[in-house]
């Protein structure tokens, strides 16, 4: 068994961030812990895997992180989960009391991710 059976199922699944990389190679032990306290929630079954996503966007929208990449994965991931663009964008406004920002970075993102799996985007307003 592999001393690092979380970060390689992440590697695996496609939830790894390669900025993680450099931190790994220096620590693998410290980046197993870290991904073990991140995803302990979802591994126990605390919280449903679209709810993770939900929180997810949320972390990465926010404004002290604006992580693209990572709001971009977690809202791919939330609507094949099921989540609807409304529950997507619920998300983004609640996080979006800490700046707006966050919602300026997410929503062309949703629409981005809307269109490529054929979903309805709402019509801007001029």
């Amino acid at each position: 068994m592999s001393a690092t059976p979380i970060s390689d199922a992440a590697r695996a699944s496609g939830g790894w961030n390669t900025a993680w990389d450099e931190a790994a190679a220096f620590d693998a032990e410290w980046m197993e812990k870290f991904l073990d306290m991140g995803t302990l929630p979802l591994r126990k079954g605390v919280l449903d895997p679209k709810m993770y996503e939900f929180l997810a966007i949320a972390v990465d929208a926010s404004c002290t992180h604006l992580y693209s990449p990572g709001v971009r994965r977690h809202i791919g991931k939330a609507l094949d989960l099921g989540a609807t663009p409304e529950e997507i964008m619920a998300v983004l406004q609640a996080v979006a009391v800490l700046g707006i920002h966050s919602v300026a970075l997410g929503a062309p993102i949703l629409v981005d991710e809307m269109q490529k799996r054929g979903i309805e985007v709402p019509e801007v307003q001029p």
